[in-house]
């Protein structure tokens, strides 16, 4: 674990809970940047940099998604998948309430209410990814294969070019 002063949120401390070894990384947020920005700023490849997506059906039942930065969630393979008639990203106040994380601050670890949580399968092909670290600004850099083990994900193919 990084010896370096990070923020400390609920995602990392579940990661230290579960004593996972990851690297904080820092950056300038900037509204609306997305992970292109983070992955400028952090100078990685953006497919390495992967997203919190909070989705829900039509029942309005809560999930998170982790998808490739540079790739879009196709939401309608995604309900095919999960048998829902639709699948839609939440109201920010709504994953907000889920979460317990802002939006651009969202991270799959330590959220508010739990949910199941969906992979894209090629994540675990990647040797290390980001994913935000609970704070706008704030990314964790660990392996794939912890996530895998931490969230239990359910592993899709669900990614369409961006």
């Amino acid at each position: 674990m990084s010896k370096q002063k990070f923020p400390v949120t609920p995602a990392t401390r579940y990661l230290r809970e579960h004593q996972i070894e990851f690297a904080g990384h820092l950056y300038r947020y900037e509204e609306r940047g997305g992970t292109a920005h983070s992955a400028a700023c952090l100078k990685v490849d953006e497919h390495c940099v992967i997203k919190t997506l909070i989705l829900e059906d039509e029942r309005q039942q809560p999930l998170i998604a982790l998808m490739h930065g540079d790739r879009k969630v196709s939401t309608r393979e995604l309900a095919r998948v999960l048998g829902a008639k639709t699948m839609t990203p939440c109201d920010p106040a709504v994953a907000h309430k889920h979460t317990g994380y802002l939006v651009g601050g969202t991270s799959p670890f330590g959220v508010r209410k739990a949910m199941p949580v969906y992979m894209e399968a090629s994540i675990l092909n990647l040797p290390l990814i980001y994913l935000n670290g609970g704070k706008r600004g704030f990314l964790v850099s660990l392996a794939p294969s912890e996530v895998q083990r931490l969230l239990q994900p359910t592993l899709v193919n669900v990614a369409v070019e961006d």
